[in-house]
């Protein structure tokens, strides 16, 4: 699911690689050098988020001009690069692609950026491509699945957060690589650097725009995928990294490494919602397991035979087990809005997976009841409303389970995770239960392997929406 404007699916995917580059270079620090950091409770270790950047919604400030060409690298982005910061760069190319096993097919044109260049990139770009009305009703989605309070300002904490944590990234629309640094090229950014041409190799590879469909319009119809796809382009370079910094990285590296996690702060992250923290972190710790999953048992050609059939959902993501035999079974998305009323608009339309289903549930419930609960997930749609006069919202989700025992485990796990949100029912059976308050009208229906969701602000508008829904829904072809 991709609560966040389809305009920024590219930034939102942007978050990781440091993250866990730290905890593993903390342990991999001691492992190999034998210098005692602390344990886990004397050492206060800042986690910051991943030094990665957006692949398509950044176009660089210095780009290639239109008539040279695109195979070769631009005259003034390399100029721009000291001579001995080429030459480490040329290297970690070289090492990657021994570490890696993909063969480059042309050079990478690349440069470096201040913060300073990269914050006012980052700001004008985001300005453009994502409005405050956009994350206003990214919010109110995320409102109604409880995550988020309607009013949140999420359209300044994506300003703040891009422009603080953005260390590198690679363009694959216009097949640029940049790292963000102000005084030096040293451990972060060649960490960076690696995971980055990582990236460059797989496009050239597999095309990640049109070869694998990782682009705008194909992530709107199928956000679900998309995520998937994300999470074995993210982990496959994640993984790599890993091994790069086990292979090559120097004394050196590893000290700067080590000055960086302890001086890093991330103040816009910090204070982020939890749920946010993890959705970031998602492609790059569950992604690099799920890569991993192969790469132990086949080594770099497993990896590979991946991208000959990606996964597509977030359920075989975090299950590599079930891909690529669990497919998700597409349902019906209903046609309601003429019926609501012209002072109704549809916000949204599309599919919440498994991995969000388990935020979601997890507000309320523990981790392992939450992951028990979603972990059935078979298929779903959502679709979010908002009423322009009254400013009230409304949420529709039907979902399909593996079996009608898993729907039944979803189906009481909800009916707790409803009792903390919503508090006494005032409907409860086998079948249907619901809870009002002075807030919100909530029920949830079951029927065989099926559960329906209806969220309104009332009981007379959730049970018009209730009656305009189909259910059980009717499988899609």
């Amino acid at each position: 699911m991709t609560f966040k404007s389809k305009h920024l699916l590219w930034l939102l995917a942007a978050l990781a690689a440091t993250s866990l580059a730290c905890n593993f270079a903390y342990s991999f620090i001691e492992d190999t050098t034998g210098i005692s950091l602390g344990d886990d409770e004397t050492r206060e270790v800042t986690v910051p988020p991943v030094i990665e950047g957006p692949p398509d919604e950044i176009d660089t400030p210095a780009q290639a001009p239109d008539e040279s060409d695109p195979s070769e690298p631009s005259a003034d982005t390399e100029a721009a690069i000291p001579p001995e910061v080429r030459d480490q760069m040329d290297q970690i190319q070289d090492e990657v692609v021994l570490l890696r096993g993909l063969q480059p097919t042309g050079p990478v044109d690349r440069g470096l950026l201040s913060n300073e260049e990269l914050r006012e990139y980052v700001l004008e770009d985001f300005l453009a491509d994502y409005t405050e009305d956009e994350a206003q009703d990214d919010a109110r989605i995320l409102a109604l699945l409880g995550l988020l309070a309607e009013d949140y300002d999420l359209f300044n904490l994506y300003l703040d957060l891009y422009s603080e944590n953005i260390a590198g990234f690679y363009d694959d629309e216009i097949e640029q690589m940049f790292v963000v640094q102000d005084s030096r090229f040293g451990g972060p950014e060649r960490l960076t650097y690696a995971h980055e041409y990582a990236h460059a190799l797989q496009d050239q590879t597999y095309d990640l725009d049109e070869g694998l469909g990782f682009n705008d319009d194909e992530c709107e119809a199928d956000s679900e995928r998309c995520a998937a796809l994300q999470a074995l382009i993210e982990g496959d370079a994640t993984l790599l990294e890993e091994r790069w910094l086990l292979t090559y990285a120097t004394d050196a590296d590893f000290q700067q490494l080590l000055d960086f996690y302890d001086s890093f702060s991330s103040p816009t992250y910090e204070s982020a919602p939890e749920f946010l923290k993890e959705d970031f972190l998602f492609p790059y710790i569950t992604g690099r397991e799920f890569v991993d999953y192969f790469f132990l048992d086949g080594g770099w050609a497993a990896v590979d035979a991946l991208y000959e059939n990606p996964p597509v959902s977030t359920e075989q993501i975090l299950h590599p087990n079930r891909y690529p035999r669990d497919i998700p079974v597409p349902l019906v998305v209903p046609e309601i809005l003429d019926e609501l009323g012209d002072d109704w608009r549809e916000i949204d339309r599309d599919v919440l997976g498994e991995w969000f289903t388990f935020l979601v549930l997890r507000e309320h419930l523990t981790e392992e009841r939450a992951a028990k609960a979603a972990e059935g997930w078979g298929g779903d749609y959502f679709i979010a409303f908002h009423n322009e006069s009254s400013g009230d919202n409304a949420l529709v989700m039907a979902s399909i389970w593996d079996t009608v025992s898993e729907a039944h485990e979803f189906y009481g796990a909800f009916r707790d995770y409803a009792d903390s949100r919503f508090g006494e029912r005032t409907l409860s059976s086998t079948t249907r239960s619901a809870w009002e308050s002075r807030r919100a009208w909530s029920s949830m229906d079951i029927a065989g392997d099926q559960t329906l969701w209806v969220l309104a602000p009332g009981a007379e508008i959730g049970e018009r929406v209730r009656e305009l829904i189909e259910f059980p829904a009717e499988q899609a072809d």
